[in-house]
This record gives C-alpha cells, structure tokens and sequence, in this order.
C-alpha cells in the first residue's frame, strides 16, 4: 500500500509524504476541528489515550493558545465605571 501511495501521491504533484503521515494528519485535523483526546484516540484507534496524547499533544502549539483564550474568556470581568468604595484595593 506504501509503494502505491508513493506513485499516486508523486503521479498528483504533491509532495513526498509517506502513507503513515496521513494518518498524522488526520489526528492533527481531528484535534484542529475540536475534538477532544477520547474522540480522536478512538478514531485512531489507540489502546489508551495516553498514546494519543505522548503523540500529538504539542502537534499544534496555537491550538494550545486558542484554547487558553476560549477558557479564559468563560471568566467573568468585573468593570466598574467610576472609582471603587476601596479606592483599587482589593
């Protein structure tokens, strides 16, 4: 199956990648279309998710960043309009 995806891949005019590299790919766009580790572990096809996590945990380092901002914007702000009873103390 590899020799044969090399050909039809190289016949496409796409780069050199090999068969077990879509497989990367599939679980880097899982994990980018916002699957959690027990969704995409099982597509995978892993005995634990702990493989699929030692794998693909840092695959997309600005996923990290967009999950971070999502998390941090379900934290409620506090914005006051005028000077507060404690003068900015806490």
């Amino acid at each position: 199956m590899s020799e044969y995806f090399k050909r039809v891949a190289f016949a496409a005019g796409l780069p050199p990648i090999r068969f077990h590299d879509l497989r990367h790919g599939a679980a880097t766009l899982s994990f980018a279309a916002g699957n959690d580790m027990k969704t995409t572990s099982a597509m995978l096809r892993h005995s634990s998710q702990a493989i699929t996590s030692d794998t693909y945990t840092n695959v997309l380092p600005e996923l990290t960043h967009a999950t971070a901002g999502a998390s941090a914007a379900l934290v409620p702000h506090c914005r006051r309009e005028g000077p507060s009873e404690t003068e900015g103390l806490p």
